[in-house]
């Protein structure tokens, strides 16, 4: 018989959305959780659960927070070595550090030390699930899904296509983007916890022939996720103008060629016109906000409080390496100080949710991933909400369990982090 665990603690999970009404009453607080065979067994009280599993192993975590693992649904993980790189604007940025980064994942020995390490940081970070770009290379793409793989972790991604503004070497075409991208589908998706998402990187670094067979592809597989970047930044919008005359805006260079769709993963999106707001409604596309690298890169403020209260899919991530943390805590922490400069900002309770349960919406997973709930799967985090000195002399003065939390959102960062499951396996 697998082993029982029964981890003790302030459960928190979620019944709603906190963004319907007032936010605290989309959320539930429990007292102990019950581990087995990989998923939630049962939530509920102490006492209770003891008594309906008494052969389960106890953790007792005190006042610590336990939650759903983190979910990042956009992010870069070849980038991990030149993070924070200074000072360029967005097309500068990819040219000057990002581009001479990932001619080295041609290497499988390289790609799978870079995957290692990505996954050791955001491990230690509370981060159990992710949807990464790779390079173009399928060894890129290989190493990754292979180190994820061996943890049992639930993860997301794809082989980057671009044939077009990139490097020598770092160009495929539409026809080997298309034929290496059905390959690795075909290998990875749906193998273990693993899925593949087709990724054309943006309109800008692929033809139109190229966007074209990466619609073809996804018209073949529906049920596939794909990500891509839009509206990122004015110098980008006014780059891909110049590339797409006939275009009607950005949005309409991916909707001409097929990649429009229910299962599309849209990063950035902060300079949307109507008609792309609109159109990414209708169709019930997934908007990822990257708070960090907006703010890093200069790119812009998106806005929240617009299209949730329009109905949009909106995920939050750290678009590691744009992306100057590896944290959802300090991604977080973007999101409320972008939201206080438009004027809304974010309550606890909906920042965590949109790091949680809101990321597994836009991956569309959150029937299995984000929330503590029987029957989902135990990717758990435990919070320590005094981790450091400064966070615990302002936790001691809480009236209240949401007055305990946001100082370890504003100014937590991996030393928060007590412990990681990962498909009911501790990780950290």
């Amino acid at each position: 018989m697998a082993q029982k665990t029964l981890l003790k603690g302030r459960v928190l999970s979620f019944t709603g959305s906190p963004f319907d009404g007032e936010p605290t009453e989309a959320t539930r607080l429990d007292e102990a959780v019950v581990i087995e065979h990989g998923r939630i067994a049962e939530v509920g009280t102490a006492d209770a659960l003891k008594k309906a599993h008494p052969d389960a192993v106890t953790k007792d975590h005190g006042t610590r927070l336990i939650m759903a693992g983190f979910v990042d649904p956009h992010v870069h993980y070849p980038q991990t070595a030149m993070i924070a790189s200074w000072g360029k604007r967005l097309i500068d940025w990819l040219n000057t550090y990002t581009f001479p980064e990932e001619m080295k994942f041609g290497d499988f020995d390289y790609a799978t030390e870079i995957a290692n390490r990505y996954l050791d940081l955001t491990t230690a970070h509370g981060t159990t699930t992710m949807c990464s770009f790779c390079t173009i290379h399928p060894e890129s793409v290989d190493a990754f899904f292979t180190a994820a793989q061996q943890r049992g972790q639930r993860v997301v991604a794809g082989k980057t296509c671009m044939d077009r503004n990139a490097p020598e070497g770092l160009r495929d075409t539409a026809q080997t983007a298309y034929d290496q991208s059905a390959a690795l589908l075909e290998k990875w998706h749906r193998v273990d916890r693993l899925s593949y998402a087709i990724t054309p990187r943006f309109s800008p670094t692929s033809t139109p022939e190229q966007l074209e067979a990466m619609g073809a592809l996804w018209a073949e597989h529906p049920h596939c996720l794909m990500q891509t970047h839009l509206s990122e930044q004015t110098d980008e919008i006014e780059w891909v103008r110049s590339l797409f005359p006939d275009a009607r805006d950005y949005l309409d260079t991916y909707e001409k060629f097929g990649l429009l769709g229910q299962n599309g993963l849209y990063g950035h999106v902060i300079h949307l016109e109507d008609r792309e707001r609109d159109r990414l409604r209708e169709v019930d596309a997934s908007l990822i906000h990257c708070p960090t690298s907006n703010t890093f890169i200069g790119s812009g403020l998106f806005d929240m409080n617009g299209l949730i209260h329009d109905g949009h899919r909106i995920g939050l991530a750290t678009d590691t390496g744009g992306g100057s943390s590896f944290s959802m805590l300090r991604t977080m922490a973007a999101a409320y100080e972008i939201g206080q400069l438009r004027g809304r900002p974010l309550h606890p309770a909906q920042l965590l949710w949109l790091g949680t349960v809101g990321s597994a919406r836009s991956l569309r997973m959150d029937d299995r991933i984000g929330n503590i709930a029987q029957g989902m799967e135990a990717d758990l985090v435990v919070i320590d909400l005094a981790s450091t000195p400064a966070i615990a002399q302002r936790e001691a003065h809480a009236e209240d369990v949401w007055e305990a939390i946001f100082p370890t959102i504003m100014m937590g960062d991996d030393r928060a982090v007590a412990e990681v499951w990962i498909g009911g396996q501790q990780a950290a």
